[in-house]
């Protein structure tokens, strides 16, 4: 197989938006950037070196509602999952995120505008080899019937379920291996999701301030339809945003993931905290040369998502 090559922006892009949970109006320009610098934020709105935050693991201070990176002078960038997804999916290595308030604009609840951006600025190959990060041995998390594992994969695959006690979700789940394009064609157009009862909730603790039926899905009180008129994106758009949101949150590894994730009911703290246990086990993954996509046998079959907790 052939090795690849690190890729940034052909040239930069803006948008403007709001910030799903700040409210805040936001601008948010995407720039090319030198092979090796990473995925970098960039707050224009605060002076000094103290302004910019490298989108790594191991700078996350929040995770609730969202994912949060920050910084030793206590400068935040919040939301960042659906844009760390976009990026993963059109395989941008580098760039410089600047973005003029505490949120990456919300667009439409999901990656689909980020991935429209990134193809209008291009994609430009840069002269530096890709790394990879291979799973080598199972590690998991678990917090109650919530756990998130990763395991020996021949792609980045990856597998979720959930389940809400409400008729207009219940349980759904959903296996992908992101390759040839199945990040844009089946994932990047889901939307994030809420519940009508719980709007009042969020906004009173700070949350949810910039949401609307405009950039999320809302599900009536009875659980038992989508109050949005022109209704779901994909039958199980819930399950979808789910693996959406893993994606976004495992590509602040650094480099993409060959392996499997399995998400059972997990979320962005579990997400978070499986890269720190992964981290931690030096023997559990490897760095290797990102290779061209391989096919996937489709007799492969991944273990099943309770296997690891027998």
């Amino acid at each position: 197989m052939k090795p690849t090559f690190q890729k940034t922006l052909r040239s930069e892009i803006a948008c403007t938006g709001t910030g799903l949970h700040s409210g805040a109006h936001v601008t948010m320009t995407i720039r090319p950037a030198e092979p090796d610098t990473g995925i970098v934020f960039r707050r224009t709105d605060i002076a000094g070196k103290g302004a910019e935050l490298a989108a790594r693991w191991d700078n996350v201070v929040d995770t609730v509602m969202g994912t949060t990176i920050g910084n030793a002078d206590k400068v935040r960038v919040a939301t960042i999952e659906h844009l760390m997804a976009a990026l993963y999916g059109c395989e941008i290595d580098n760039a410089i995120i600047e973005v003029t308030g505490p949120e990456v604009p919300a667009m439409d609840g999901s990656a689909a505008p980020f991935v429209f951006l990134i193809e209008c600025a291009g994609i430009q190959q840069q002269d530096a080899p890709r790394m990879a990060i291979e799973i080598l041995k199972p590690v998991l998390v678990k917090d109650g019937e919530r756990s998130a594992a990763l395991m020996p994969a021949p792609v980045f695959s990856i597998e979720c379920e959930i389940d809400f006690d409400r008729a207009a979700i219940s349980r759904q789940s959903c296996r992908f291996h992101l390759s040839n394009g199945t990040f844009k064609s089946d994932i990047c157009r889901a939307r994030t999701f809420g519940f009508e009862e719980e709007v009042s909730q969020l906004r009173a603790a700070g949350l949810a301030r910039g949401g609307s039926l405009k950039n999320a899905i809302v599900v009536s009180c009875d659980g038992d339809k989508v109050l949005n008129e022109e209704g779901l994106r994909y039958e199980d758009e819930f399950v979808r945003h789910k693996a959406l949101d893993c994606i976004g949150d495992l590509y602040l590894a650094g480099t993409p993931i060959r392996g499997l994730y399995r998400g059972l009911y997990s979320g962005h703290t579990l997400n978070n905290q499986l890269l720190h246990k992964l981290f931690k086990e030096r023997d559990a993954f490897r760095r290797v040369p990102a290779e061209e996509a391989v096919h996937v046998d489709e007799t492969w079959e991944p273990p099943h998502l309770n296997a690891m907790e027998a």
